[in-house]
């Protein structure tokens, strides 16, 4: 199938609107053309992944946007970047990166984003409506895009994203086209406890069995009997993004394409059921945990994605005032870090030992201490996939309330069992 441009698209690419917005559209074409797409879809916002800093190429890259006139052509939010530049938290980048990574996100803001700096835009006012194109990068945001809002997204990578940002267009395939988007499986979690699934540890456990049993293809959940709340979506597509390469999610009678199960499978039948035991969740909840013993922790991380208010408030309760043996790392963006200090309840928090960290998050930039057979944990299964390897920490799993008890006493402290 060849590739056909407008009249309006074909002079971007030639030139006629500045070299920068010419190289995005000819990245764009050329992306369409590999991927078979017959044509390119306006876009209503974007979301920016590759604003983080992971080599001296990105940043040239952007600084060559910059000089090249380029700015971004619709609404365009910046996922986190490699520094807090709100100041909260220490970043161990040291030179020359330091100074790449600042220069990196400048030319972000130069090319029109919104220094939003998160991983849930969606928290923070970003919130496309249903049915409309956009072009989101970051997994857990593509993934809530797609799934709980409807909008429509494929998963953009660095340089793409921002490409399609400038140019205001995507190529028209994958999740864009509704014949894609029907669910071709059934992931049935009717046999599990009722308890169970009311619990907050339920949704990162649920996410990682997904995303390991179903790939990136689309299907849908059943045996759910009520809306769990957006954190609890959150937190199931975070981990099914991560263990996978979940792009699209379906929970009949909760999300807004499956109103019921036939709708959701386009009235066809499934290719594939898969009913979910109790043994089942618990391999997949043991093994978000890495750690070969349980008898000791360094570290607590929480906010993977970015902490909501209201997870705040839950975070504050728990702790009651207590102080903290072992500090809670608690990532999260600007837009709730405003209301934290606006009512307060950041001091409160740092008084207890919390470290808030803003416009990143600890295992894509160094701010953990860099201690050899350390142990992190935590109760985001996004987090439990990628510490291991980004940060160095052995990961042990667990409920929030548990995470809380165990920075308090400065021990592992396990209560909650599947």
């Amino acid at each position: 199938m060849s590739l056909t441009l407008t009249a309006e698209e074909r002079s971007i690419a030639a030139g006629d609107h500045g070299e920068g917005a010419a190289m995005t559209m000819r990245i764009i074409a050329e992306s369409a053309r590999l991927l078979g797409a017959p044509r390119l879809l306006p876009i209503a916002s974007a979301h920016i992944d590759g604003a983080l800093y992971h080599g001296d190429s990105g940043t040239l890259f952007a600084e060559r946007l910059v000089e090249g006139g380029a700015r971004v052509a619709v609404r365009s939010t910046l996922n986190v970047g490699a520094l807090d530049l709100m100041g909260c938290s220490r970043v161990r980048l040291e030179k020359p990166a330091r100074g790449m990574a600042r220069r990196m996100m400048e030319a972000y803001r130069k090319l029109g984003c919104e220094q939003s700096w998160t991983c849930a835009p969606y928290q923070a006012g970003h919130r496309p409506a249903f049915g409309t194109d956009v072009a989101w990068g970051e997994s857990n945001a593509v993934v809530f895009c797609n799934s709980v809002l409807g909008a429509r997204t494929n998963r953009y990578g660095d340089f793409l994203d921002i490409a399609c940002a400038i140019s205001g267009r995507a190529p028209d395939y994958g999740l864009h086209r509704q014949e894609n988007r029907r669910a071709t499986l059934v992931f049935d979690v009717s046999a599990l406890p009722a308890a169970f699934l009311a619990s907050e540890i339920a949704w990162p456990v649920l996410g990682s069995l997904y995303g390991r049993e179903v790939g990136n293809a689309v299907g849908v959940v059943t045996g759910i009997e009520k809306h769990p709340g957006e954190d609890a979506l959150k937190a199931f597509g975070a981990a099914a993004a991560s263990s996978g390469a979940v792009g699209l999610f379906h929970i009949a009678g909760v999300t807004p394409e499956a109103p019921s199960l036939a709708t959701a499978l386009g009235d066809q039948e499934p290719d594939t059921k898969i009913r979910v035991t109790r043994d089942m969740i618990a391999n997949a909840h043991a093994a978000l945990s890495t750690a070969v013993s349980s008898d000791r922790i360094d570290a607590v991380a929480i906010g993977s994605p970015h902490l909501s208010l209201a997870e705040f408030i839950e975070l504050e309760r728990l702790i009651a005032g207590r102080k903290l043996r072992v500090p809670i790392y608690a990532c999260t963006g600007r837009h709730a870090l405003a209301e934290l200090d606006r009512d307060g309840s950041r001091k409160a928090l740092e008084a207890s030992g919390v470290v808030v960290v803003a416009d990143t998050c600890v295992v894509v930039t160094p701010i953990l201490p860099d201690r050899p057979g350390a142990v992190l944990m935590t109760n985001s299964g996004k987090f439990a996939h990628y510490a291991p390897g980004n940060t160095g920490y052995a990961v042990l799993y667990a409920s929030l309330a548990d995470c809380v008890q165990s920075a308090v006493v400065g021990k592992p402290v396990f209560t909650e069992l599947t």
